[in-house]
């Protein structure tokens, strides 16, 4: 055998190639920019929010430097006691997770929670070019919640993360 056959234990990809998992459908990430305008606007924003809260088997992650710039936006727009409020409320509701300082907290949380789904109003992160570049290095669909809420489809994703008949809606996502 070569060195480079599979079976004598050389990797034949390249160094910039890397493996790596499917994305969990069930994992979504809101940016701050989406948290902040859930709670303070409705609409669009708090549709989305509302139908990934719905679900008790979809998980909302966010890194505590997410949490943190959705809290400054909240504080920014409205007051410090509401974004403590919220701050406090949303520990109970998201998914933690760690990265790297000075990664975008987004895309990071994204990324390290292997989450399929980012939510965002920031043009940069939804254009075209921004798609292919973060899909040629990790398998993410980065929409603004107007365009997630018309493809997203609980019924259609729960056989693929849980067993068993889809229940509808189980969760009071104002809760």
């Amino acid at each position: 055998m070569s060195e480079g056959d599979p079976d004598h234990g050389t990797d034949r990809r390249a160094d910039n190639e890397r493996t790596v998992d499917p994305p969990n459908p069930a994992r979504v990430v809101a940016d701050a920019d989406v948290l902040a305008a859930d709670l303070l606007v409705g609409g669009v924003a708090r549709e989305a929010m509302d139908l990934v809260r719905s679900h008790s088997w979809i998980e909302v992650v966010a890194s505590d430097a997410l949490v943190a710039d959705a809290a400054a936006v909240i504080a920014d727009l409205a007051d410090p006691e509401l974004a403590g409020d919220w701050r406090e409320r949303f520990e109970g509701l998201r998914t933690p997770v760690e990265h790297p300082a000075g990664d975008h907290p987004a895309l990071a949380s994204a990324y390290r929670s292997n989450a399929a789904h980012l939510l965002t109003y920031d043009e940069g992160l939804t254009g075209v070019q921004a798609g292919a570049a973060i899909n040629r290095r990790i398998p993410l669909s980065v929409r603004a919640p107007d365009a997630f809420v018309g493809v997203f489809d609980p019924e259609r994703l729960y056989p693929e993360v849980q067993a068993g008949e889809y229940p509808g809606p189980d969760a009071d996502p104002r809760d």
